[in-house]
């Protein structure tokens, strides 16, 4: 016969991250994948917009344009990136300062690291700047998912019904908890 097994509990999302799934979770289910996509569509965006501040100041600044061209693209690409993950992938709600201001620092650090690797590949093996800057995209990638995902949205001091401390990071994996399954 054995032993009932004991309901297991359902776990619950951190306080802002409430309400309604947004279109592209209703699709998804996911947040990993919302998050791989909503990645690639930034990647995209930010490939875009390097190309277009390279077009326009790439060749100034000495043959150097493509620096300057790379710090306009990582403010563009900031605010998009916070806007779409904030409200397609973590569903947060207010400390947007906060929540701009942790991002931006997962993105800055990026961005060093970037900087960096962008000096190491074009002025040091003296690759092209856009090919140079889609193989980065790899590496900054891997560090922006670790970061968001373990800081930007994250909400401390939440815990689940089985009493596991848990965060917007921790639930960014998590497949989304409909309201009806929570109960």
């Amino acid at each position: 016969m054995g032993r009932p097994e004991a309901p297991t509990p359902t776990p619950t999302l951190p306080a802002g991250l409430e309400g309604p799934p947004g279109l592209l979770l209703r699709v998804v289910h996911d947040r990993r994948v919302a998050f791989l996509l909503v990645g690639g569509l930034n990647t995209v965006i930010g490939a875009l917009w390097f190309l277009l501040f390279d077009h326009l100041i790439g060749a100034r600044w000495g043959g150097h344009g493509h620096y300057p061209a790379l710090v306009l693209t990582y403010v563009a690409a900031i605010l998009c990136a916070f806007v779409l993950y904030r409200r397609l992938v973590f569903r947060v709600h207010g400390h947007v300062l906060r929540d701009l201001a942790r991002f931006s620092t997962v993105y800055v650090s990026a961005f060093a690291v970037n900087i960096v690797l962008l000096g190491l590949l074009v002025d040091g093996l003296g690759w092209r700047p856009f090919p140079s800057q889609c193989l980065i995209t790899f590496v900054t990638t891997v560090f922006s998912w670790v970061g968001h995902h373990r800081f930007s949205f994250r909400r401390p001091g939440v815990r689940s019904v089985d009493g596991e401390a848990r965060g917007a990071a921790s639930d960014a994996g998590d497949p989304i908890i409909h309201d009806h399954q929570r109960g």
